[in-house]
């Protein structure tokens, strides 16, 4: 086991490095001036060669080693447009909203995916499995966005249970969370269930159901701990993404998080923060994806014992 999580950690390093790479080829390719303001007036050029070299800009090459040195120290530099800010601060105010949101979503996600999957598989070809078929088909298919403004429309105009927008309370984070949820759900319910069905026809239920084990011990204790393993490898990538917001939802409930402040810093050709943004996301993947390979060990000893 110890030897899959050392492979795991140098395959994660070698990931993020070629993330890295990549972004930074597409962030210097950005056309405009990342010095100059959003109205676009022109830098007098000693201007634009002094904030460069402020920043260390000047040189592709040299910005981008100088750049690397620094996130691996967690050091992502001053914000290009926000310039009393660093790159560091903008993160730190804007991740635990993310994070709060996300681990919301996450559960929401996982209850409800868990227990319309094991129903669908359960009461199969039933009105039951029809309806979660169904939920899980509106979640896939239909963008968030809409999603968003549909809760909005109905339950924040309509109905007022909830704010329209905004942060700070508990009653700020149901609406966007649910929102948030949907389209993890929906494809948690389906993982679940298509598992649940190959599960619930093997020898070991029927032994299990033979030796007096009653029907709901069966499929909540033996039958949903192997149907849960594809569940388990989905939430890896996707705990990453809802932990780190999506900037849809946050954009549609104007939530400040880490979504928002992604798509505001490509409008504003912040080099800075477009890289510090995709590091940490790119590390939170990796970080959640070894998660899962540890935890692969506890629900299927086998796969613990193969070492790789």
């Amino acid at each position: 086991m110890t030897a899959r999580i050392v492979s795991r950690l140098i395959q994660g390093v070698v990931v993020i490095w070629v993330i890295y790479t990549v972004t930074f080829l597409l962030v210097i390719r950005l056309p405009g001036n990342p010095l100059e303001s959003t109205e676009g007036r022109a830098l007098h050029p000693v201007i634009r060669k002094a904030l460069a070299q402020r920043y260390g800009i000047e040189d592709d090459w040299k910005f981008y080693v100088n750049y690397l040195g620094g996130a691996l120290t967690l050091d992502f530099g001053e914000s290009l447009h926000y310039r009393d800010w660093t790159c560091n601060q903008i993160i730190a105010q804007s991740l635990p909203v993310s994070v709060a949101l996300g681990l919301w979503a996450l559960l929401l996600a996982l209850i409800f995916g868990v227990l319309f999957g094991v129903l669908g598989a359960v009461y199969r070809y039933s009105v039951i499995d029809y309806a979660t078929l169904a939920v899980a088909i509106v979640g896939i298919s239909v963008p968030s966005f809409v999603v968003g403004a549909g809760l909005l429309i109905v339950f924040g105009i309509v109905l007022a249970w909830a704010p329209v927008g905004g942060w700070g309370t508990l009653s700020h984070i149901w609406l966007p969370g649910v929102a948030l949820s949907l389209p993890f759900m929906a494809y948690i319910a389906r993982l679940t269930r298509l598992g649940m069905l190959d599960v619930l026809g093997s020898d070991y239920i029927r032994t299990a159901r033979a030796k007096g084990c009653s029907f709901a011990q069966v499929v909540w204790k033996h039958a949903l701990k192997n149907a849960f393993l594809p569940v388990l490898s989905f939430l890896g990538p996707a705990a990453a993404y809802v932990m780190t917001g999506s900037f849809v939802v946050e954009k549609v409930f104007n939530i400040p998080g880490m979504g928002t402040h992604f798509v505001q810093s490509v409008l504003n050709k912040d080099q800075m923060l477009i890289l510090a943004v995709v590091m940490v996301l790119s590390g939170l993947i990796v970080v959640f994806n070894l998660v899962v390979d540890i935890a692969y060990g506890w629900f299927d000893p086998r796969i613990g014992a193969e070492g790789t």
